[in-house]
């Protein structure tokens, strides 16, 4: 699985960006969703936002572990698709403006601690 953290606010994103990131429900900053490897469309979809989210491979301990503790539940207690993260304890390290060896934003090998400390 795939996870994919909006890093990049709302402000000056491009008509199409902006509605993507809805079609992938990623409305706010700091919303993470879990996608499939093998999701064509979704991952299609990541391609093109690619340049104001952070994402990569997490097992499926730590996928279970975000859901339980910060995934949005509809009225009847279904998981609705997204989790709302908290800021990451620590700080970002790196810059959020500027793409992966010296920020935030791209594909990261280490992703896995970033989710960490956002639970």
């Amino acid at each position: 699985m795939i996870a994919i953290i909006r890093i990049a606010g709302q402000v000056n994103i491009n008509q199409d960006i902006k509605e993507t990131l809805n079609r992938l429900k990623m409305m706010k900053k700091l919303t993470c969703i879990f996608v499939d490897e093998k999701d064509i469309v979704k991952m299609g979809m990541l391609e093109k936002v690619k340049n104001f989210v952070a994402y990569g491979t997490v097992d499926k301990k730590l996928m279970d572990e975000v859901i339980a503790k910060r995934g949005q539940k509809d009225v009847k207690g279904n998981f609705r698709g997204f989790c709302r993260m908290h800021p990451p304890i620590g700080g970002f390290k790196k810059s959020t403006q500027m793409t992966f060896p010296k920020g935030v934003l791209g594909k990261h090998e280490d992703i896995s601690k970033l989710l960490s400390r956002m639970i």
